[in-house]
Parts: structure tokens; C-alpha cells; sequence
């Protein structure tokens, strides 16, 4: 009888998701020791402080996993328990290379970051445990698509309308600050529209894929299906008028695209997306002098005055050359010096300090976070939970492209933040709750078909 029971058949993996856990955990108290040891020659009571969040966050979450989500994937939540740590432990060598810098000038530092991404963190585990609890199967979003529309683009919207004051930082309107409090609503925006992405395109799918006319060998939509990627590209494009945000509409027309893309098969789209969006970055190229400064700035950073606008990109560069192949050593560097080192260049930090072979582990670290929530489409039964999946991963790959590109002037730089790494609340808690919905998914994936028990008639009838 047990033979027969699917559902003893098909391992759990929690144990592998524990020992990962561990590993994971091991790795964020090695780098906080080296940190330590590099700038005091001692260790210290923070060693505990910053070894404990990464085991606390583990270990809750594991838990709650074995209760509610017993078959979802086992590499997920180990990768984001280091990724989250290590981001931690950076920020707080960012804290001591200020606070020395401070004192070196005459001045107080009292400006430390990373016990406030401790508390962002927290909050974060909570989010993720509620979004794990109450949804219990990824298909119920579904229902709720055009409501959760509605609220991401408020939220998308919200900072452009307000007055430049509460909303404006750096030249771009994507905040929310009051009364010392700051969010940035639109990393739930993007969650909610590729959730109701994912719904509309699983409904309408067959009309868009239906063949149009077909040029140069590519076979693109009819002129009149063009209405869902029209109205994204419009949504994206006043975003980018009013808020003067590349960063958040290159995010949200991308993961929309890629979507379509997925849903229909064809390449076309594609190329019809990437020459709407190119065609709307080159008005407002030409239009609003925030763009014309980034673009500026991108193409001629070291003609620019080094103690001007330029300075940020050039002591990432400057950094990244530093650290060369290996680095040099966690808390032996100068990361500091760059502005805005624990949000947009965080990137630039870790590579200044484990270089070149450091950076490709963690980006291997992304690689397989990405490529394990596509897995987790591909093996899920239902449509929603294919595009859903595949919306959310290529949604994280998505925003380390932007963010490297824009370190390393591959790109003009954006204000994105590394999805974990960065410091920053709503970052944080928008990446967390990726991961629950991620998990949820592979969870479906895995889980096996339930089938009711035969009454004992059809039990003798089968026999006979």
C-alpha cells in the first residue's frame, strides 16, 4: 500500500534546504569575521549580533517551509539567507570605513545603516512568513488580477503626482519620504503587474499568438492586438515623463515583453517592445535634461569633474580596478568612498574587496536563484504558475543586469539596487516576497497529484 502512495515516492528535500541553510550561515560569520579582523585585529560581541540574523531568518523560515510548503524547492531560501547576509555584513563594513572617515575629518559618524537593515530584514522574514501562510496555492492570485493591477499602479503612479519634495531624489520622483520615513512603492508595483501580466496573457494568449503579417521571415502580431503592449509601453513611458525614472519603466516594459513572450512563442514581440521602448528613451532623451545628464555622464565620466557629478562612477570604477582579480580582502579596501555605496554600488563594494573571482560567485548565486524559479515554471501544471514563475525570476535577472551595466558603464546608470544586497526597506521586502511567491509555485510544481480513494466496490471491481 505504501508502495502506491505517490506521496511517499517523491522526497521533500528539507533536510538538503537545512544543511544548505548551515553552509549558508557558515559563510556569512566567515566574511563577518574577516571584516572584523581586517579593520579591528579582533574580534568582537557583533560577530554574534550579525551571525545571529542570518540563523534566526533561516532557521523561521525553514520551519514554516516544513509546515506549509514541504515540497518547494530546497536551493531557493539557502541562496537568499546568504545573498541577505553577506548584504548585511557589507553594509556594516561600509558603516566602519565612514565612521572612520568621520573621525579622521573631526566629525561625528552617526549615520550606521546596518541596524536598520536588521530591522528591514526582520520585517521582511514576516512578510515572506505571511505571504507563505495565506496563500496557500499561487492560482488564488489569479482572481484577484485586475484588483492587484489597480493597486500596482497606484503605487507605480503614486510618486509622480505627489510634489517633488515628498517624492524627488537625485533627479528621480520614485520615493515616498514623510516625516523621516521613505518607500519606494514601485518595487511592489512591479510584483503586482507581473502578477496580473501573468493572468491576462494566460487568458488572451491565443489571440496574440495568432499569426499577423509576416516580414523578413518573422511573423508579427496583428495590428489590432497590439493594445496590452501599447498600454504598458504607455504606463512605462509616463513613468519615465513624470518621474523621470529609466530604471523602474526599463523594468516594468522588460518583464512585460518577456512575458509575451513566453506566452505566445514568438519573437516578434520582442522586437516590437525593444523598438518602443528605444523610440520612447530617445524622446525623452531629447526632452528632459535628467536623461541628457545620465547619458552625459555615461558616455564622458572622466572628462567630468571628478569632485562633481561624476565622482560616483568613477570611484566605482576606480574600485572595481583596485580589487583586480582577487580583491583586496574584506574590510582592506576603500569602499567607502564611493557615494551611495550600500544601495546603487554595493556591486562596486564586494567587487573592490573579493574582486573578480568573488563577484562571479555571487553572481553564480543569482544564476542559480533565476534558473531554479524558471525550473519551477517549467514543471508547474497550470499556465498562471508558468508565466507567474518565469514573470518573477526574469524580474530579479532583470535588475542585476541593470545594476552591473550601470556599476560597470555598460549602461547608463539607473538607481536600481541589488536585489538582497542593497541596503534599503522596500527592496528588501519587494525581493522577499518574490522568494514566497517563488517558493509557492515550485512548491505546486513538486507536490504530488493527490487522487480520492476508491470506495470499496470500485476496489472489488478493479480486482475483478
Amino acid at each position: 500500500m505504501n508502495i502506491l502512495n505517490p506521496a511517499l515516492r517523491i522526497p521533500t528535500r528539507r533536510n538538503t534546504e537545512l544543511v544548505l541553510l548551515i553552509f549558508s550561515v557558515l559563510i556569512v560569520v566567515a566574511a563577518e569575521a574577516a571584516v572584523e579582523a581586517a579593520r579591528d585585529g579582533k574580534l568582537s560581541s557583533r560577530l554574534v549580533t550579525y551571525a545571529a540574523v542570518p540563523l534566526v531568518a533561516g532557521v523561521i523560515t525553514h520551519l514554516v517551509i516544513r509546515k506549509v510548503a514541504r515540497y518547494a524547492d530546497p536551493l531557493l531560501l539557502p541562496i537568499v539567507v546568504l545573498l541577505n547576509g553577506l548584504g548585511l555584513v557589507m553594509i556594516h563594513r561600509l558603516d566602519l570605513g565612514s565612521k572612520q572617515q568621520a573621525q579622521q575629518n573631526g566629525n561625528t559618524f552617526d549615520g550606521a545603516q546596518a541596524p536598520t537593515q536588521v530591522l528591514w530584514t526582520a520585517i521582511g522574514v514576516s512578510l515572506f512568513i505571511a505571504l507563505i501562510v495565506i496563500v496557500r496555492d499561487h492560482r488564488v492570485l489569479q482572481r484577484y488580477a485586475y484588483t492587484l493591477a489597480l493597486i500596482g499602479l497606484f503605487f507605480l503612479m503614486l510618486p509622480a503626482v505627489l510634489p517633488a519634495r515628498f517624492s524627488e531624489v537625485n533627479g528621480a520622483r520614485i520615493w515616498i519620504r514623510l516625516a523621516g520615513f521613505s518607500i519606494q512603492p514601485g518595487e511592489f508595483a512591479k510584483i503586482l503587474l507581473t502578477i496580473f501580466g501573468a493572468s491576462y496573457l494566460v487568458q488572451k494568449r491565443d489571440v496574440l499568438a495568432l499569426a499577423g503579417r509576416r516580414f523578413m521571415g518573422i511573423d508579427f502580431p496583428r495590428a489590432r492586438d497590439f493594445g496590452p503592449l501599447l498600454a504598458a509601453w504607455l504606463v512605462c513611458i509616463a513613468v519615465l515623463v513624470r518621474g523621470h525614472d529609466l530604471g523602474t519603466s526599463l523594468l516594468f516594459f522588460g518583464i512585460f515583453v518577456v512575458l509575451l513572450y513566453v506566452a505566445t512563442e514568438r519573437a516578434s514581440w520582442v522586437i516590437v517592445g525593444s523598438v518602443l521602448f528605444a523610440g520612447g528613451a530617445y524622446v525623452a532623451y531629447q526632452i528632459f535634461g535628467t536623461v541628457q545628464a545620465r547619458v552625459d555622464l555615461w558616455l564622458h565620466v572622466f572628462n567630468l569633474d571628478p569632485y562633481g557629478s561624476a565622482r560616483q562612477l568613477q570611484q566605482s570604477l576606480l574600485g572595481l580596478g583596485t580589487g583586480g582579480v582577487f580583491g583586496a580582502g574584506l574590510g582592506n579596501g576603500h569602499p567607502e568612498l564611493v557615494p551611495l555605496a550600500t544601495t546603487d554600488y554595493i556591486i562596486s563594494s564586494f567587487g573592490e574587496e573579493i574582486g573578480l573571482f568573488g563577484l562571479v560567485g555571487l553572481l553564480a548565486l543569482y544564476g542559480v536563484f533565476v534558473s531554479r524559479g524558471f525550473a519551477a515554471g517549467l514543471a508547474v501544471r497550470d499556465s498562471f504558475g508558468k508565466l507567474l514563475a518565469c514573470g518573477l525570476a526574469f524580474l530579479i535577472a532583470l535588475q542585476l543586469f541593470v545594476v552591473i551595466a550601470g556599476v560597470t558603464r555598460l549602461l547608463p546608470e539607473t538607481g536600481l539596487t541589488a536585489p538582497f544586497l542593497s541596503y534599503g526597506g522596500s527592496s528588501l521586502l519587494g525581493s522577499w516576497a518574490i522568494l514566497a511567491l517563488l517558493l509557492r509555485v515550485s512548491d505546486a510544481a513538486r507536490r504530488p497529484a493527490t487522487t480520492p480513494p476508491q470506495r470499496p466496490a470500485e476496489t472489488e471491481v478493479v480486482a475483478a
